[in-house]
C-alpha cells in the first residue's frame, strides 16, 4: 500500500529482538486507514499487533539470521530502521535458570528434565557454531549452574537436593547435600557457594562443601530461584511466587532482606554486567522481556526486548551476551560484558 510523503519513522523500541517478541516503529503520518501499511524486518514480513499514526507495533517473524536487521515500511523506500536479532544459537535443551559460560567462554546449558527423570545429557557443551556436545551424563535433574574463581563449573540438583561439582572431563562429584530443593547457586566475594532452597532458604555452604548453614529466608516459589552477587557485595535473588506481582530480593552480607527492583511479573534468571548494572528477566503468561536497572535507581527499568518464554541470560568473558528460553538460546553480539568475580 502506498504511503504519504510525510511519513517517517524517528525509532523503534525496544532495540533488541527476539523471533515472537514484539518492536514498536515509532514515527509520523503511518497510514492506517482503510488499512495499514505492511511491515518487514529482516526482509521478512511482520505481523502487526497494533497500528496507529504514530507507531505500528509489529511480532518479530521466525527464521530470521540475527544480528543489526533492517525494519522497513511498505511504500517508505527512504526510511529504515535497526534493532539487534538474537542469532539463534543452540536448541534440544531444557533450562530452568540462566545458561553458564565459563572463562575461556565456552557456554554450558542444561537438560534439566521433569522432576526425577535422569535424561541422557545433563549438562550440554556449546560451541560458538551451536553444536551441542554432551559434557554430563550422570545428573538427576540439572537446574543451575555456576563457575568458581577458579573456573571450576558447579551444578545444582534440585531433585537431588545437592550441588555437584564437574571436573573438565564432564564427570561429576557430589560437593554438597541435604539442600532442600537446590535451585540457584552463586559464588560469595569469599568463595561459599549460595544455594536457593526453593522452599524458602538461601544456604550458605563452606569452600569444603561442609558448614551448611542458613543464610537467609525469602517466601517459597513457585518455581527456580534465581541467584547473582551485585558489585555491592549484596546477593540478588528472583524467586517468583503465585503473585502477579513480584520484586526481587536484595540480601545484605548479614543476611538481611529487603524487597528490590520494583514490579515484575514472575523475574527469573538475573545477571550483572561489568558497570554493576541488573539484567532481569521477566517471564508471565507466556509473555517475557529483558530489562535493566540500576543498583542505585532500582525504579528505573529499562526493557531492552520482549520474547517468548524467556528463563536466563548469561554474559560472554569476550563480550556480548546469550538469552534462553527453555529450550533454545539466542546470541546477541552487543557490547556489553558481564560483572567479573571479586
Amino acid at each position: 500500500m502506498p504511503t504519504s510523503n510525510a511519513a517517517r519513522i524517528t525509532g523503534v523500541r525496544p532495540l533488541w529482538a527476539l523471533e515472537g517478541g514484539r518492536v514498536s516503529i515509532l514515527g509520523d503520518g503511518f497510514p492506517v486507514n482503510p488499512l495499514p501499511p505492511e511491515v518487514s524486518i529482516g526482509g521478512a514480513p511482520a505481523r502487526l499487533a497494533f497500528a496507529s499514526s504514530r507507531a505500528l507495533t509489529a511480532v518479530v517473524p521466525s527464521g530470521l539470521a540475527g544480528g543489526q536487521t533492517a525494519v522497513r515500511i511498505g511504500g517508505m523506500s527512504g526510511e529504515t530502521a535497526l534493532v539487534e536479532v538474537g542469532v539463534p544459537l543452540a536448541n534440544g535443551l531444557h533450562q530452568v535458570d540462566n545458561p553458564a559460560f565459563d572463562p575461556s567462554g565456552q557456554l554450558f546449558a542444561t537438560f534439566s528434565g521433569s522432576r526425577g527423570q535422569q535424561p541422557p545429557v545433563s549438562i550440554y557443551k556449546i560451541t560458538s557454531a551451536g553444536s551441542r556436545l554432551p559434557f554430563v551424563t550422570d545428573l538427576s535433574n540439572a537446574t543451575s549452574l555456576a563457575f568458581d574463581r577458579n573456573g571450576t563449573l558447579y551444578a545444582s540438583s534440585r531433585f537431588e537436593g545437592s550441588v555437584h561439582r564437574v571436573n573438565a572431563r564432564g564427570e561429576s562429584q557430589p560437593f554438597a547435600s541435604d539442600l532442600g530443593v537446590a535451585c540457584g547457586i552463586a559464588f560469595g566475594p569469599d568463595g561459599d557457594l549460595f544455594v536457593g532452597d526453593r522452599s524458602g532458604s538461601i544456604l550458605r555452604v563452606g569452600p569444603d562443601g561442609q558448614n551448611v548453614r542458613l543464610f537467609a529466608s525469602v517466601p517459597p516459589s513457585v518455581a527456580a530461584f534465581h541467584l547473582a552477587f551485585g558489585p555491592d557485595g549484596y546477593l540478588y535473588v528472583a524467586a517468583p511466587t503465585i503473585s502477579s506481582v513480584d520484586s526481587l530480593h536484595r540480601i545484605s552480607p548479614s543476611g538481611d532482606v529487603e524487597p528490590f527492583g520494583g514490579n515484575f511479573g514472575r523475574p527469573q534468571g538475573i545477571a550483572f554486567d561489568s558497570e554493576g548494572r541488573l539484567y532481569v528477566v521477566d517471564s508471565l503468561a507466556g509473555g517475557s522481556g529483558l530489562f535493566r536497572l540500576h543498583v542505585d535507581r532500582p525504579a528505573e527499568i529499562e526493557q531492552l526486548l520482549t520474547g517468548g518464554a524467556l528463563i536466563g541470560l548469561a554474559f560472554d568473558p569476550g563480550g556480548g551476551l546469550v538469552l534462553s528460553s527453555t529450550d533454545s538460546v539466542y546470541r546477541f553480539d552487543v557490547p556489553l560484558r558481564g560483572l567479573l568475580p571479586a
